[in-house]
Formats: C-alpha cells, sequence, structure tokens
C-alpha cells in the first residue's frame, strides 16, 4: 500500500483554490463569503422638502444614473448617512428591466444606450441598434429643440455610460473615436475624465486643440470650471479616471451644480446627464466600503440638483441606473453610527431590475415596472411635445 503524507493532503487543498485565479481573484466566488463593514463617519447634512406646485411639463431633465446601483446600494448609503438621504424627497419610485437585446445581463453601453437612445441593443454597442444602425438619442433631440445639453461623470467622460448621449460606435472601447465623436456632437458640457484619449492619441490629433478651435473652453479642475461663463466648455479632470471619492473631493456635486448653472443660460432649457460611475466600480470589487462611499457621494450631486429643482419648479430630476452590480446584500448595520455592513454574490452586473426615482413636472410618468427604453422614450417625448 502507498502511504501519503497527510500533511503534503493537506498543503495541496490549501493551495489548490488559488491556483490560476491571482489575475482576477476579486471576481473569485470564494471572496463573497466575508463580509466587509463600513464604519461610518462620513456624513452630509439633507433637507427635506415640502411638497412643491411644479409648471405642468418640464423646461429642463436631469437624468442621474449611478452606474451599478440597486436596492441594497441606496439603503447601504442611508445607513450610512444615519437614515437620510436626499433621495427620500422623490414621492414617485418605479422599476426598470434592464436588459439588453442579446444578454440577461446588460453592459453599462447597452445598459446606457437604452437609456440615452431608448432602444435595446447588443452588449458593447454605443447609440447603436441591435442592428448596428445609429440611432438617435436624447442629446440630440433636445440640441433640436433648440436646448442646451451636457453630461458630467466620475468616469471618463469618453466612457460607456456619458458617451452614449453622444457617440456612435460598434464597440465601447473605441475610446479615442469616442472622444472625436465628443468633438463633432453639440454637446455644450462635458466633464470627467480621459484626458489621454483628447491629447496622447495613436492618430497624434490633439482634440483639445481642435474643441478650442471650435470654441469651447479645455478645463483641468472644479475651480477652472467655476470661471467658465458660457455653456461651451470641456471638463478634463484626470489623464483617465477621476480619482475614487473622497480623495476626489465634491467633484461630482460640485460639476453638477456649475453644469446647471452654465445649461441654465439657456432659455430654451436644457438637458443634463450625471453619472456616479464608481458605484460600479465598488460592486466589480465587492466592497462594501467603496460602495457607500461612493453612494453617499452620489446622493450629495442628487441635493444639488434636487436644490435646484425646487427653486426653479421647472425642472424633472430623474434618478436610476443602468443595471445593478455584484448581487449586493445588507446584510448588517446600525443606523445610528453610519455603520453598514454587506456581502456580494460575485464580481459581475446582475439582472436584477434597478430603481427608479422621480421629482418635479413630469415625474408620475416614472411609477411603475417598465423597459429601460421606456426612460429614454418618455424623456424625448416630453421634450418633442414641449412649448419653447
Amino acid at each position: 500500500m502507498v502511504q501519503v503524507d497527510m500533511r503534503i493532503i493537506v498543503l495541496l487543498l490549501c493551495l489548490f483554490p488559488f491556483v490560476g485565479t491571482a489575475q482576477e481573484e476579486y471576481k473569485d466566488p470564494k471572496n463573497k463569503k466575508f463580509k466587509e463593514t463600513f464604519e461610518g463617519g462620513l456624513l452630509h447634512k439633507v433637507t427635506y422638502y415640502p411638497e412643491v406646485q411644479f409648471s405642468s411639463q418640464p423646461k429642463n431633465i436631469i437624468l442621474m444614473i449611478g452606474d451599478g446601483m440597486g436596492v441594497a446600494q441606496v439603503f447601504a448609503g442611508m445607513t450610512a448617512n444615519q437614515g437620510r438621504l436626499y433621495l427620500e424627497n422623490f414621492k414617485h419610485v418605479g422599476f426598470s428591466r434592464t436588459q439588453s437585446a442579446d444578454n440577461y445581463i446588460t453592459d453599462s453601453a447597452a445598459g446606457g444606450t437604452a437609456l440615452a437612445c431608448g432602444v435595446k441593443t447588443y452588449n458593447h454597442a454605443i447609440g447603436l441598434d441591435a442592428n448596428g444602425k445609429k440611432v438617435e438619442n436624447v442629446c440630440e433631440v433636445a440640441s433640436k429643440k433648440g436646448m442646451n445639453t451636457g453630461v458630467v461623470t466620475t468616469a471618463l467622460v469618453n466612457h460607456a455610460t456619458p458617451a452614449v448621449f453622444y457617440a456612435h460606435q460598434p464597440h465601447r472601447n473605441e475610446y479615442e473615436a469616442i472622444a472625436y465623436d465628443l468633438f463633432k456632437s453639440d454637446i455644450d458640457v462635458a466633464i470627467g475624465g480621459g484626458r489621454k484619449h483628447f491629447e496622447n492619441r495613436t492618430d497624434g490629433l490633439n482634440i483639445s486643440d481642435s474643441l478650442r478651435k471650435k470654441g469651447m473652453q479645455v478645463v483641468h479642475n472644479v475651480d477652472e470650471l467655476k470661471k467658465v461663463k458660457k455653456a461651451s466648455v470641456v471638463g478634463l479632470f484626470a489623464d483617465m479616471h477621476v480619482p475614487h471619492y473622497p480623495e476626489r473631493g465634491q467633484m461630482l456635486s460640485e460639476s453638477t451644480e456649475q453644469a446647471i448653472r452654465l445649461l441654465n443660460e439657456n432659455s430654451k432649457g436644457f438637458f443634463l446627464m450625471v453619472e456616479a460611475s464608481k458605484i460600479d466600480a465598488g460592486g466589480h470589487q465587492n466592497k462594501t466600503p467603496f460602495v457607500t462611499k461612493e453612494m453617499l457621494d452620489f446622493d450629495q450631486a442628487i441635493g444639488r440638483a434636487l436644490e435646484f429643482a425646487v427653486k426653479d419648479r421647472e425642472t424633472l430630476v430623474i434618478v436610476t441606473a443602468d443595471h445593478e452590480t455584484g448581487g449586493m446584500s445588507n446584510t448588517g448595520g446600525v443606523m445610528q453610527k453610519g455603520e453598514v455592513s454587506g456581502q456580494f454574490i460575485w464580481g459581475k452586473h446582475t439582472g436584477t431590475p434597478v430603481p427608479i426615482f422621480a421629482f418635479g413636472p413630469g415625474a408620475k410618468a416614472f411609477t411603475g415596472i417598465m423597459q429601460n427604453t421606456a426612460i429614454a422614450r418618455k424623456m424625448m417625448e416630453m421634450i418633442r411635445n414641449r412649448k419653447n
């Protein structure tokens, strides 16, 4: 009989799960067994607004996308802020079905195209339908009505979600082509990262210089943005993605406020998309503190939009997501401390429906369960039917 050293067997059993997985360890199911806790201490003040009498139809629309934000992510943020979020002001709530044309699990490009263009498409497509044909997005519809348009993101300004509001490309990874699409578009304000794809390109073009020749300002931080007087600006705040929160400071909420200030100079109104992109990144990494911090930052940006809408009374604010990421679950928390624990089922997107919150004129149209494409179609219908 062959004698086996049990120490060798134990060693092999310990090592086996790690073989070949080091490069994508964060996606390994074994990591989903462990609970992570955000311990609190990152609070922001929340204002609750009384009932407001709005106009009969929206003059302005602000669409705010929490990339990867599901109900658990929302409640993680609420718990971390000791039970309070600006989102509680939104009395009209629904759910969005996020499946793409070719997959039960959408990616951000197809999910974003649905929210921007009102059509289902294949994963990775930017502003194209399932057959690869260009489709009109809500910004293009708004521009035809003489409205100002803008996008703000904590990702590359030419990343999938912001890109679908001005670009048309077969694949989301065509970053340089998407940057050139931004130059060709009628977008009035675009803020995010991605300077590399504008100024250090493989084709030798400098899109920032081209934008300046077109009459647009190019700025590199919020302080420079605050000095801009006209809605004709591209903010490139990082070579690639903008840093995580709170390292980036109040970049998202301040950029949202400044974009609204600039876009609102147009008497015909504006459309603005604001993306909190890194909720998704935290979900991919299965990091509860990461997700929670990004959710808290997003809520502060929501607060800036909400404050404007309450004063303006002609602005519809919609908050939703392109998909949920990670299959997050809230597994514990202490409201009084702002402490929240969470676990994830894996490191990718899920097919779970995501919430829709609406505030302002036309908000009732966004209640109930609907396809993600319905959100874009309802917004475009409101824009096309409005009386200037």
